[in-house]
């Protein structure tokens, strides 16, 4: 899926959340940060995963680390999503699907026959200094948080 490698400095990027408010990797500098891409807002397995983040996100705090969502749905829709289920986090418009490229999470799937390039979903923990600490190449929604923060813990007592 990715090219990006444990210990690799961490793909910049320059997108508008939920509020228009423009995000930047250098925002996050000297903090834990949990990139998590999904693939389409208001989905099953999308606000499954989102509510869970949402619903843990204490616990990310302890650890001094932030969350983002990134998909290629709009600002707008970004708005209605987190309103509808009250997400405590930022989440990314990636509508030109630079981030997601940079990050190498776009892939070729396939549904009711036909193929079309879409979002794996997939998450990147990057540490304090911008590295990349951890990559999740295959998400499972309802388990995400709970491995993220044993990874937390685990990586953050080193």
């Amino acid at each position: 899926m990715t090219t990006l490698k444990i210990g690799a400095l961490a793909p910049d990027f320059n997108l508008p959340d939920q509020n228009g408010k423009i995000h930047q990797l250098s925002d996050y500098q000297g903090k834990w940060l949990l990139l998590y891409f999904y693939p389409k807002d208001n989905t099953p397995g999308c606000t499954i995963e989102a509510c869970s983040l949402r619903d843990n996100w204490a616990d990310f705090g302890k650890f001094n680390a932030s969350v983002l969502g990134i998909s290629a749905d709009s600002v707008a829709s970004h708005a209605k999503f987190a309103g509808k289920f009250n997400l405590s986090f930022p989440i990314l418009a990636d509508e030109d699907k630079s981030m997601l490229k940079n990050y190498g999470v776009l892939a070729e799937k396939s549904m009711f026959g036909k193929t079309f390039l879409g979002i794996k979903r997939s998450s990147f923990l990057v540490d304090p200094s911008g590295k990349i600490a951890k990559i999740y190449e295959k998400v499972k929604p309802t388990e995400h948080a709970a491995e993220v923060l044993k990874d937390l813990e685990n990586l953050s007592s080193k």
